[in-house]
């Protein structure tokens, strides 16, 4: 009975959809990167060109790769994130170097200008990776420092 039922029920068939369009960017698109890894120094604080500030941070991830002898081998990626969001300004500020993080980044890819050299960032392929959310998941903790005739330095236990 319920097979007739399906038999007599209107189809809808989905529209075909294409992998790969010329159509223009939809605010649906999205190239997004996540990071798991280390801050490798404090965060700077900068000025833009208009005058606004921001935050550069570099975050190193360990890639896993299988050497020609069939032995693992970790190759360090060092990723440099730039934070426009005043919201996260204040997170930024006081990620500590070796603090390990997970990052969300949009992933931006600039072509090198056609009239510039080679040598040069401008003439080179450029990724840029703009911080859209950050959670700290481990802080390191604060060194210990001793003071030794005027000099500090450090003690590890």
């Amino acid at each position: 009975m319920f097979s007739v039922l399906r038999a007599i029920r209107p189809i809808t068939l989905a529209a075909p959809s294409r992998a790969f369009s010329s159509t223009a960017r939809k605010a649906s698109d999205v190239a997004k990167l996540t990071l798991v890894g280390n801050v490798t120094k404090e965060p700077e604080a900068r000025q833009s060109k208009a005058d606004k500030q921001y935050y550069v941070y570099t975050v190193v991830t360990n890639g896993l790769n299988i050497n020609g002898q069939g032995e693992r081998e970790y190759t360090p990626t060092f990723h440099r994130v730039l934070c426009f969001q005043p919201s996260a300004f204040e997170t930024v500020s006081r990620l500590k170097k070796g603090s390990k993080v997970f990052v969300q980044a949009d992933f931006i890819v600039k072509d090198p200008a056609p009239d510039a050299d080679a040598s040069t960032p401008q003439g080179q392929r450029q990724i840029m990776l703009t911080h859209d959310y950050i959670k700290v998941l481990y802080s390191p903790k604060p060194r210990d420092f001793e003071s030794t005739s005027g000099n500090e330095t450090e003690t590890f236990s």
